[in-house]
């Protein structure tokens, strides 16, 4: 299958005193990144960018500080994982109020990544970035002081927002503040995303655990309110680091032609000697008033290519972008029906279904994510560049499908087979964190321009989120009537996910996706 924007990757980079710097979308860079490079149009500072996109100490810290949002989206939804069977106690709840309550964050986040993708790609990424900080630090409060079940709901939905709000803005940040191909290239810092999820997961039990161990016990009750509450402290730190490191995406600004704030940024963050050229200098004037749009490469203004338009709902399923917007949604949707019901789930499924004490629940849960799932999303980073998104994520859906399989053979474990049934949730979480879990980004993320790359994610997310509702919901009830055998039903999530994968071929890997004029 061909695809358009193999036709795309032949623009070259601007250029260094006056000669041409060679293709970056080929990865060619014979250019010196310290040479004075002039700037003239959207087209030169993509191009440059592609090229030499990770350089500079302040560009690492607006990568960290956007994996710092991705800890918090994880803590936040985690934080609540082994708590839920003290909150079902201590609110009185029935198995569909105990979904709720687990399910009421992703229906804060399907509302939140729906608008928020629209939201980043209007308003820009720091404007965003710094509303979900706001909503992740009143939303962690509120939780932790929840009187009952319905006040905890509607701060758990207010919680979701913010993470729908932060996952379009920060994938927006990782790809948009790294290069094509190289150390530290796109596909590898999207990638990222994975281990700081899982890393994040496993320090949430891994308070958990010292508090657990610390707390009298007639004191366990308020564990959970303790543990949610913590979520507000990253995100207080971020809003205080925010100004001497963040900016806005140059990408982005070149896209609402503001060609002089983006040069100021990749001065200032990206440590390249770029200038903007005299004759752009009127045209980007312009286009700061909002009204120019993008700068082409004749100096003048294209007004169609800049983001933010709900139009750009519809264009995700043009003849262009339609079998990308397809095969993200289906790794996605399948990816998470399987996350949702069993790494979310780990605590209730060692606890009820295989019949351990809260002490080894814990610790089970700690090593299976921070252990299993850290491990394997860095792995993922490593070798994504050798093999490419799509196989990655095709061995792993078979993984998983394999290890789900083995639990419901093995059913209700005892003796040995305890450790084998945990065993297979590691590999799993394992396959998850390396496979698809870390490429459902990759596919959202990258295989859209920057004008439409908030919408592409945030709509991938607000799909991906209704589904996790409904997984949310039934996997409690489902598991309460059918026991082990409900890993059967989840099985079928990464085996359809493994047949689309298999025979979509876009792979978003090194693809140079902007639409250069």
């Amino acid at each position: 299958m061909t695809y358009p924007e193999q036709a795309e990757n032949s623009a070259n980079t601007p250029d260094t005193a006056g000669t041409s710097t060679g293709n970056a979308a080929t990865g060619t860079t014979t250019a010196d990144p310290t040479a004075r490079r002039l700037i003239r149009s959207a087209s030169d500072i993509h191009a440059t960018l592609a090229e030499f996109g990770s350089q500079g100490t302040k560009t690492k810290a607006v990568i960290i500080l956007a994996l710092g949002g991705i800890f918090m989206d994880a803590y936040d939804f985690s934080s609540l994982a082994f708590g839920i069977t003290s909150i079902k106690e201590q609110f009185g709840l029935t198995g569909f109020m105990t979904g709720l309550v687990n399910a009421s964050i992703m229906v804060g986040a399907v509302i939140g990544a729906l608008f928020g993708g629209y939201l980043v790609d209007r308003f820009g990424r720091y404007k965003l970035f710094m509303a979900d900080m706001v909503f992740f630090v009143v939303a962690a409060i509120g939780c932790a002081l929840s009187p009952n079940e319905w006040v905890l709901i509607a701060f758990r939905f207010v919680m979701g927002i913010g993470v729908g709000l932060d996952l379009p803005v920060a994938m927006a940040f990782l790809a948009e503040f790294s290069k094509l191909k190289g150390k530290g290239n796109r596909s590898q810092r999207v990638n990222a995303w994975s281990p700081a999820w899982y890393i994040a997961t496993g320090i949430g039990y891994l308070i958990v655990l010292i508090i657990f161990v610390t707390l009298p016990y007639d004191q366990h009750a308020i564990l959970w309110r303790i543990v949610v509450g913590f979520g507000a402290v990253p995100a207080l730190i971020v809003l205080l680091v925010r100004r001497r490191y963040l900016a806005e995406s140059p990408e982005w600004l070149a896209n609402q032609g503001d060609l002089r704030a983006a040069v100021d940024v990749m001065r200032s963050h990206h440590n390249l000697n770029v200038e903007l050229a005299p004759e752009a200098s009127t045209s980007a004037t312009a286009g700061t008033a909002g009204t120019a749009g993008t700068v082409g490469t004749d100096g003048t203004a294209s007004a169609d290519r800049r983001g933010g338009k709900w139009s750009g709902f519809a264009e995700l399923f043009a003849p262009k972008y339609r079998v990308r917007t397809i095969v993200a949604l289906c790794v996605s949707v399948f990816s998470t029906f399987g996350y949702n019901a069993v790494a979310y789930g780990t605590p209730l499924i060692i606890t009820t279904l295989f019949h351990q004490t809260p002490l080894v629940t814990i610790i089970a849960s700690l090593v299976i994510n921070l252990g299993f799932g850290a491990i394997g999303g860095l792995l993922g980073m490593t070798i994504v560049n050798r093999f490419g998104t799509r196989r990655i994520t095709l061995v792993g859906f078979t993984i998983q499908a394999v290890a789900l399989g083995l639990l419901a053979v093995v059913g209700i474990p005892t003796g040995a087979l305890v450790l084998v049934s945990v065993a297979m949730l590691a590999a799993f979480v394992f396959a998850q964190a390396g496979g698809p879990g870390a490429n459902l980004m990759n596919y959202a993320t990258l295989s859209y321009p920057t004008r439409l790359r908030g919408i592409g994610i945030g709509f991938n997310q607000s799909v991906l989120r209704a589904f996790s509702i409904v997984s949310l919901i039934m996997f409690p009830i489902l598991a309460g009537s059918m026991g082990t055998g409900v890993f059967w039903i989840v099985a079928c999530a990464p085996l359809a996910g493994a047949i689309a994968v298999g025979i979509v071929k876009w792979d978003p890997t090194a693809q140079d996706v902007e639409e250069h004029v």
